[in-house]
């Protein structure tokens, strides 16, 4: 059966059944023989579908998915059709679609070049190159910066239109290439600290950085090759426009000074001005919106508010911002805001809420110098009505480094 004589329907089965095939355990390079044979070029928008259906019939489960992610890419592996060209968005100076494969071409030359002719001249005893190496896996450690882009810009708009699968796959596969490039990072530095590493944790490190470049490799091929051409068949000018405006909420990771881009066209159809002469008559006072709007940026703490579907209604913006946030996830799933591994702990958190069980949850970690104090609050009406959660988000390591007394002022 030729692609020609299949429609999309067809196509769509004929792929769910060979990743099911590959999840089964089946040989790949059979697998990958039957495919060769019967796509001459295949969609993204059909390896989403393929995805998405196995998903939701129970067959996989997310984590199934994420395993044999790199096995997916390299199933379809320059076998993806450029659907309509993909508008070719990417080659537009500073779009979105641009910066990502200008990002992911840096990525590509660090862990295939730099990094993999200094690590070979380690295998061979050049120690020299230990600084180089050094500087190369803290380099790579910014890769974080470039998942989190795709994550927390692309992926709400994706799940707008129905894409849901692929971010819950990617993001399960950025998480364990951040633990992989962390964990490797840490060993060499253990290295680095000892005056005779043993050859067990040698051996350790050269199979952390091998794996993490292995999945590094190919996400870059499910970024370039399935991502970008899916979402231009249905991201709009002012999708793209909604990921450029987000950029700036995240450290620049690979391109410094990139172009930026602005869409051509206008489409104001989207936006409700927050400036208005009416008042926002409170119990206890009144606001104009603009006040109200301000009043809540200088909060010192984050806050977010989860509305009673679950669906992420606002986020403050004030200066001192903890994680970051845009307005590509109003209206997003809450539970889509999080890595899937995290995903059940929002689920019960939410549960609880509803049920009654809990009004509060909270948790603290340390992130770099900042110690990050997270609590989830239920939030009800008179009658204990569920209406929303709301999220507040604070550093508390300055707080907690007060001491004595303060009575004067500075």
């Amino acid at each position: 059966m030729s692609a020609e004589i299949m429609n999309s329907k067809e196509r769509s089965e004929v792929l769910k059944n060979m990743i099911k095939r590959l999840h089964n355990g089946d040989e790949f390079e059979s697998v990958k023989e039957e495919f060769s044979k019967v796509f001459s070029g295949i969609g993204a928008d059909e390896i989403a579908e393929a995805e998405r259906s196995l998903l939701e019939s129970g067959d996989v489960t997310v984590q199934e998915v994420q395993r044999l992610c790199d096995v997916h890419s390299a199933l379809v592996h320059g076998s993806v059709a450029q659907i309509h060209g993909s508008r070719e968005v990417d080659k537009i100076l500073g779009h979105p679609a641009w910066l990502l494969k200008k990002e992911n071409e840096h990525i590509r030359n660090l862990v295939e070049k730099k990094l993999a002719d200094h690590l070979q001249l380690l295998s061979e005893g050049r120690f020299q190159v230990l600084s180089d190496i050094h500087s190369e896996l803290k380099e790579l450690k910014n890769i974080d910066s470039h998942y989190a882009k795709k994550e927390n810009l692309w992926f709400p708009l994706m799940e707008r239109y129905g894409i849901t699968a692929p971010p819950k796959m990617m993001w399960g596969v950025d998480d364990e290439i951040r633990d992989l490039v962390k964990g490797a990072l840490s060993t060499f530095e253990e290295m680095l600290d000892s005056p005779h590493p043993d050859s067990h944790k040698r051996e350790f490190f050269f199979n952390q950085i091998l794996e993490a470049k292995a999945k590094i490799l190919e996400m870059i091929t499910k970024e370039d090759d399935i991502l970008i051409p899916m979402v231009c068949e249905v991201f709009t000018p002012h999708d793209w426009q909604t990921i450029a405006d987000g950029l700036d909420e995240f450290a620049h990771s690979y391109v410094e000074d990139a172009p930026q881009w602005k869409s051509e066209e206008k489409d104001e159809s989207h936006k409700k001005s927050v400036l208005s002469d009416d008042l926002i008559q409170l119990p206890s006072g009144h606001f104009r919106p603009e006040i109200l709007n301000r009043v809540l940026n200088t909060l010192p703490v984050d806050i977010t508010f989860v509305d009673a579907n679950d669906q992420v209604a606002y986020f403050s913006q004030s200066k001192e911002r903890i994680f970051p946030r845009t307005t590509a996830i109003i209206g997003r799933e809450v539970v889509n805001c999080h890595p899937p591994a995290s995903m059940h702990v929002v689920l019960e958190i939410l549960d609880d809420f509803k049920s009654g069980r809990r009004d509060m949850a909270e948790f603290y970690i340390h992130l770099g110098e900042a110690y990050v104090h997270i609590r989830y609050f239920a939030v009800r009406d008179d009658e204990g009505t569920y209406l929303g959660t709301l999220e507040v988000t604070q550093n508390i390591a300055p707080i907690q480094a007060i001491t004595g007394d303060k009575k004067l002022l500075d």
